[in-house]
């Protein structure tokens, strides 16, 4: 069964339970995910759901990719597909398309998101798309024998490891979530 506004919407209010500093940059999210309005399709404006993964190797490393799109270098992750079920499948499903990671060697470390960012998104006429907003659900994950494979060169134009103090130079916050949040 696809994901539903109910469940985007429940993972939300379990991640402001562990993060309730956040409700107030979450309240514009939650009042739209409250008129139901089908937002994890990417068709739906002015917001729609997108998944990101926080890869870390042996507690020193996080995989990171470099966004062809943006131009900016951060987490895999990308839009929810109609086939996708839960969102932390989905977060997995967009890491191992990126990056080409084996989805056997990546554990989840918890089901609670590690962070959750809405920001705007500039209009992108080839794609027909209006200026809008992404609400970003982002799941840790972890891997002992994970290797970038074949990227998607559609998306990205490179995926490697960081070091974890540059990576969250480069990507913020977030990052140290993803070695710091309990199951």
């Amino acid at each position: 069964m696809a994901i539903t506004d109910s469940d985007i919407s429940d993972a939300l209010h379990v991640y402001l339970e562990r993060y309730p500093d956040e409700a107030e940059q979450l309240s514009e999210p939650l009042r739209l995910l409250a008129q139901g309005r089908g937002f994890a399709s990417r068709r739906s404006f002015p917001m729609h759901v997108t998944v990101g993964a926080l890869l870390v190797r042996d507690d020193a490393e996080i995989l990171l990719i470099d966004h062809l799109a943006y131009g900016i270098t951060l987490q895999p992750g990308g839009h929810l597909e109609p086939t996708d079920t839960t969102l932390v499948e989905a977060a997995v499903r967009e890491l191992t398309e990126e990056t080409g990671i084996d989805s056997r060697y990546v554990s989840v470390v918890s089901a609670t998101p590690v962070y959750v960012e809405y920001g705007r998104v500039p209009a992108r006429p080839q794609k027909d798309e209006p200026e809008h907003y992404h609400l970003d659900i982002g799941y840790a994950f972890t891997t002992a024998r994970g290797e970038v494979g074949r990227i998607q060169e559609s998306e990205v134009t490179g995926a490697g490891w960081y070091p974890l103090d540059l990576a969250e130079r480069l990507v913020g916050h977030r990052i140290k979530r993803a070695i710091t949040t309990p199951a």
